[in-house]
């Protein structure tokens, strides 16, 4: 009777173990860290690669289109998430793009992580969809995004 009883109870913590583990709640000091730091120099490639675009003015704007018509849902107008409704209900957090930890990404990681998207969070790749240009431009956009909430809101979530 012994071993059937240890084995009960050995299920019964293993079960009580992988429910706990299913509770979805923001990442503790450690976990953040862990996971950042392997992302910025595991997981997320491209890191020495260079965007071919200089900066200026009008390739901002463009990146500021493209964003507009891809990226607002999540990340709002600004890159900021101003005005995305579900914001504070998604694990993993949907991170500011004006955030340290998103701008010590170098520009071809960012654009690896726009064309490869971050698994397991919601962040979708868009390779097939943006072509090249769009998303080097949409990486000069976020080198450069406008002070948070001065773009308002997504119009899909005023209404």
């Amino acid at each position: 009777m012994a071993p059937l009883r240890t084995a009960r109870g050995a299920a019964a913590a293993a079960l009580l173990l992988a429910l706990a583990g299913c509770k979805a709640k923001p990442p503790n000091t450690f976990e953040t860290w862990f996971v950042t730091g392997a992302k910025h120099r595991l997981f997320v490639g491209n890191r020495l690669q260079k965007n071919p675009f200089p900066a200026t003015p009008d390739v901002i704007a463009e990146g500021k289109e493209a964003f507009s018509h891809y990226c607002v849902a999540c990340h709002g107008m600004d890159g900021q998430n101003t005005g995305v409704p579900f914001v504070d209900h998604i694990s993993p957090p949907i991170p500011s793009l004006a955030s340290p930890d998103v701008q010590r990404y170098s520009d071809g990681q960012l654009k690896w992580v726009i064309d490869n998207g971050i698994w397991p969070s919601g962040m979708p790749g868009s390779r097939g969809t943006l072509s090249d240009e769009e998303i080097w431009s949409i990486v000069a956009f976020l080198r450069h995004l406008p002070a948070a909430g001065s773009l308002g809101e997504p119009e899909m979530y005023s209404h």
